[in-house]
């Protein structure tokens, strides 16, 4: 774990500022259940973040401008502090909210991408005694009968499960992921709250859209509960990418795979962290980067295979120089309707206006011919060129400048205040697939062709 996120684990108050159990504790907890438990708990922990701003606010009134941004500081990191907390506590939907806030850096402050990264694989685990009847009742006996051997102590932990290591009795080192028992209801009980706190917006021409959206990640969200379907999308993410070589996607046993038990090869590495921590030659940042775009753009534009969870707990630089992609939960395969609004926006990428107006119709269910305010069409537009920005460069682009990936999340908090909500669904996931993937190279501080991948992978000339 990185020295801020432990030091702000240390640091948390007994009753993790929300109501939950001590930090020592919640390992030996479930993860709670039930509508009004959640609600309150969340209710808590923003009435106390709210009140701790607040209370700096008060006091930066007397205060200079260094002893202002000083202050401001520290309540960003309680604040991220009492979050990773109570996420660690609730797990499931909330846990995933937190990951997402720690994948963009400059959109949150950097007290909260710090602390809050650790609930992307260091969030602590539940104790296995809590689980192992998972083991028994899915897998039909003890993982010590099953298993060669199994370390009972898991070596990862998020949002949904806890993964552990053990060996088959073939002699292969495996990663068996369990899921958190009654962490299917959790996602329901957390979009009901939801509901309940959006009900303002039913006023509004654009609640049917909101609402279809928001139904949308709920059904995504229970599809990753499904560890059945989390196995078949690994194995097809194998299979796309088994062209390139510098790729890796762990092999699933299906034999110890259940829908609440997956078993897939272990692959040793670190995550971004740790790799950026060892201060890697430019050279082997832009090699890594150049990996995982080649792999995202592999299964996006030759399969339509949306993988939504590129965030840093889900990619591995191995120990050979490979790059590893895990957990394959998250994954959309676009539909014929989908497909058919991506040709038109990579239409529109190549400058055809009429292509453009088009996606933009579909792409914010529009069918009044008028897709929003001259504000809002202009930060979109804005939006969309930043994006392609990267494949219309000629050469390496520098994903890792400080103009580039800022700039891109300025567009995206403006987009987010005018209110433009209407959307495809799909373009929820396409976004955090995209978006993940540049903050991932931001992060890297890399410099790669983006372009040359794209056009490679789509199998059209490059654009002049």
């Amino acid at each position: 774990m990185n020295p801020l996120a432990a030091e702000a684990l240390a640091a948390l108050p007994e009753d993790l500022a929300t109501g939950g159990p001590p930090l020592a504790e919640v390992v030996q907890r479930g993860v709670p259940v039930g509508r009004l438990q959640r609600g309150w708990i969340l209710g808590s922990l923003q009435a106390r973040i709210a009140l701790g701003y607040l209370l700096v606010r008060l006091r930066g009134m007397l205060l200079s401008g260094d002893e202002k941004l000083r202050l401001r500081d520290e309540a960003n990191l309680q604040a991220a502090v009492r979050l990773l907390g109570t996420m660690s506590y609730l797990r499931g939907g909330m846990q995933k909210i937190g990951q997402a806030l720690a994948n963009y850096p400059t959109l949150v402050p950097d007290e909260f991408v710090e602390v809050l990264g650790a609930l992307q694989f260091e969030a602590p685990p539940m104790h296995f005694s809590l689980l192992r009847e998972m083991v028994r009742n899915e897998l039909g006996g003890e993982p010590e009968q099953v298993f060669a051997s199994f370390e009972t102590q898991a070596f990862a932990a998020a949002s949904l499960g806890q993964v552990h290591r053990a060996r088959l009795k073939t002699g292969e080192e495996v990663a068996v992921k369990i899921q958190y028992p009654h962490i299917a209801s959790t996602i329901r009980d957390d979009f009901r709250n939801l509901s309940l706190l959006l009900l303002p917006l039913r006023l509004t021409s654009d609640w049917a859209s909101t609402r279809e959206q928001l139904e949308d990640v709920r059904e995504m969200l229970e599809r990753e509960t499904d560890y059945c379907a989390e196995a078949q999308a690994t194995i097809q993410a194998r299979s796309h990418l088994a062209g390139l070589p510098e790729v890796v996607v762990p092999r699933v046993y299906e034999e110890l795979s259940t829908a609440r038990v997956l078993t897939t090869e272990f692959l040793r590495g670190v995550h971004l962290a740790e790799f950026v921590r060892r201060n890697p030659a430019q050279e082997l940042r832009d090699r890594h980067a150049r990996q995982l775009l080649e792999g995202i753009f592999r299964l996006f534009d030759r399969h339509g295979f949306v993988w939504t969870d590129a965030h840093p707990g889900n990619v591995l630089f191995l120990d050979d120089g490979r790059l590893g992609l895990i957990d394959f939960g998250s994954c959309r395969i676009l539909d014929e309707d989908e497909w058919r609004y991506e040709r038109l926006m990579e239409r529109a990428f190549r400058g055809d206006e009429e292509a453009y107006r088009a996606g933009l119709l579909l792409g914010t269910r529009t069918v009044d011919g008028s897709p929003g305010n001259p504000e809002q069409l202009r930060l979109a537009r804005e939006y969309c060129e930043w994006l392609w920005e990267p494949l219309r460069h000629s050469g390496p682009f520098d994903l890792g400048s400080q103009d580039y990936f800022p700039r891109g999340m300025r567009l995206l908090e403006a987009l987010f205040r005018s209110r433009f909500t209407r959307s495809l669904p799909v373009n929820t996931w396409i976004n955090r697939t995209f978006l993940g993937v540049r903050a991932l190279c931001y992060r890297l501080g890399a410099r790669v062709d983006v372009g040359a991948i794209n056009e490679r992978e789509l199998g059209t000339p490059p654009l002049v």
